[in-house]
């Protein structure tokens, strides 16, 4: 038997959800929704599903075994609790809270209950993601050092309660939660040592439209996440940089290079000067083409619906959840520490 889910936030967000699961999920069965808008209404009773009068009514609902949360972020975490203390299962949408403290209390109610609580860091099946993991993974380029991962456009605009402060918008917990959860999934067991965060209101009042933070790992890895709503020639989705090559996606189409030294030809140094365009080098002139070698980046294929169905089969007893309680604290702390680094402008030492 289907579990049936109830949605609470009727955006665009949960109109992909209803869509691709009711089309894809068939362990799951959209049954209904709420909204407090009068549009989103209308576009659930278009839908031909219940359409709640209150979330209260959800959380009274027997049938109801799942509610998927939706809402703007300040909200998410009265409204996770209160389906957990109704004892529903929960998926809640990124950033599951607005800090820590406020998903410790989540986890909490979720602990007592017995209840199933996760959230939809649906990004960790991105393809772009994923090919960049083999390529560490696999060692397909060894002694990575350091990882660029930047999602940049120039629209400067965001719609609705993104603009604002009080709603928990802006870029950070927008764009940076989900950059930030798949750097930790490409190093689940290397701690966070330090974290410098610089914030930019380009053309947003209330939040951060541009920002940038260096994450460094205890495995001598450094990583630069930058998020932009102001880049008119946007920079590459992925870099990956390592002793013996480096990779280069340069969009969620997985377009790009990888360029790997050939085991076999070292590179030997002489004292001939290359001139270049910017005058006479030595350490920066061009590597010869015969030590290298172009490599086909090695593409994997994602579905966020994967995280429905492990959702369902985790509801079921039939798997472990894929995005834990542990994963989700982790990445909310170095959250935290991202707006503080960016408050007081200086890089806050850590071990998280």
């Amino acid at each position: 038997m289907a579990i049936k889910m109830a949605i609470i936030g009727m955006g665009g967000m949960a109109g992909w959800h209803y869509k691709n699961v009711t089309e894809k999920v068939p362990e799951i069965k959209i049954v209904g929704a709420y909204d407090i808008r009068e549009e989103a209404k209308a576009t659930i009773d278009g839908l031909g599903i219940k359409n709640y009068a209150s979330p209260e009514e959800i959380y009274a609902d027997k049938e109801i075994d799942l509610v998927l949360i939706a809402t703007p972020n300040d909200v998410h975490k009265s409204y996770s609790i209160a389906c957990l203390e109704a004892g529903k299962h929960v998926l809640c949408e990124k950033p599951v809270t607005m800090n820590t403290q406020e998903l410790e209390e989540v986890i909490a109610v979720a602990n007592k209950t017995g209840k199933l609580f996760t959230v939809h860091q649906n990004r960790r099946w991105d393809s772009d993601f994923l090919t960049i993991k083999k390529i560490i993974d696999e060692g397909i380029l060894n002694d990575v050092y350091r990882i660029e991962t930047k999602v940049q456009g120039s629209r400067q605009f965001v719609h609705g309660w993104r603009g604002y402060k009080i709603n928990g918008g802006g870029m950070v917990l927008d764009w940076g939660i989900h950059l930030l959860d798949q750097l930790m999934v490409l190093y689940p067991d290397s701690k966070v040592k330090s974290v410098h965060a610089h914030f930019h209101q380009i053309v947003m009042a209330e939040v951060e439209d541009d920002f940038t933070a260096t994450i460094k790992f205890d495995n001598d890895v450094s990583a630069i996440i930058n998020v932009s709503m102001s880049s008119f020639i946007p920079q590459p989705r992925w870099q990956l940089f390592a002793k013996d090559g480096t990779a280069k996606i340069l969009n969620w189409d997985v377009e790009g290079e990888l360029i790997k030294l050939k085991e076999d030809d070292e590179l030997v140094w002489d004292d001939v000067i290359v001139y270049t365009s910017a005058g006479p080098t030595r350490s920066m002139a061009p590597r010869p083409a015969s030590t290298i070698e172009n490599l086909p980046l090695p593409i994997v294929k994602g579905d966020w619906l994967d995280l429905h169905r492990n959702l369902a089969a985790a509801i079921n007893g039939e798997a472990d959840i894929i995005v834990t309680h542990d994963q989700a604290l982790r990445r909310m702390k170095v959250i935290d520490l991202i707006f503080e680094s960016a408050q007081i402008g200086e890089a806050i030492v850590c071990d998280i």
